[in-house]
């Protein structure tokens, strides 16, 4: 799971980014809106968390004109205005949560994982190709009923792969979903050994994972 966090104070920005990747989110950080705007230009998120005041602008204009473009991504905003009249019109511009500061980061990490439940909740319950089954909410993977022990980027990969059974996938399209713009040096290659840990332990599924040369990966039903 990618997430864009749009926060201007450095040292919680790197706090937030820390604790997110723990639980497994790969997280890109934007100081402002321009920034924000730069990212969401070539980069598809899974969830954004957005601060309403920032140095060059209201987040929550940032937000509208996200909502307008028919950008339905889930926003958490964040803000430092106790009063409820700030919290109600960041809801009502298309936030699906709010956060007032200062708040833990168990709490966020919390609402950050209640918003991928709801949108993965939203989009399908639980996926199945041959005898994997994966639930997107619970982040679980079973093989004939049996729980698959995967890291968090082989299950964001296990994720893409079965979302799109059939559709072949390239090496940069994974990348951007499991790696943030800051894992510089992490190399689109890298691709090559999760793809091949993930055949590994999906080992008698039923399901293989194709290469197709200068295109990338695909997942596919065995027979």
């Amino acid at each position: 799971m990618r997430l864009l966090l749009v926060e201007d104070t450095a040292d919680v920005a790197e706090a937030i980014a820390a604790s997110l990747a723990r639980a497994g989110y790969a997280c890109d950080i934007a100081p402002d809106l321009a920034a924000a705007e730069a990212h969401v230009a070539v980069q598809q998120y899974d969830i954004v968390v957005l601060d309403i005041n920032l140095p060059d602008g209201d987040g929550r204009a940032f937000l509208r004109a996200r909502r307008r473009a028919g950008d339905r991504t889930p926003v958490l905003m964040l803000t430092a205005r106790f009063e409820v009249a700030a919290r109600v019109d960041a809801l009502d511009d298309g936030a699906d949560d709010y956060l007032v500061k200062p708040f833990d980061l168990r709490e966020l990490e919390a609402r950050v994982r209640a918003l991928t439940r709801r949108e993965a909740g939203r989009i399908e319950a639980r996926m199945r190709l041959g005898a994997l089954e994966f639930d997107p909410g619970a982040q679980l993977a079973r093989v004939r009923g049996k729980a698959v022990a995967l890291t968090r980027r082989e299950l964001a990969l296990l994720s893409m792969l079965i979302g799109h059974p059939g559709h072949i996938l390239s090496k940069e399209r994974l990348f951007d979903g499991l790696f943030s713009f800051d894992e510089g040096e992490v190399g689109v290659n890298a691709i090559e050994l999760y793809i091949a840990r993930l055949r590994k332990k999906l080992g008698g599924s039923g399901v293989s994972i194709e290469t197709h040369r200068g295109l990338g990966y695909r997942m596919v039903a065995d027979g």
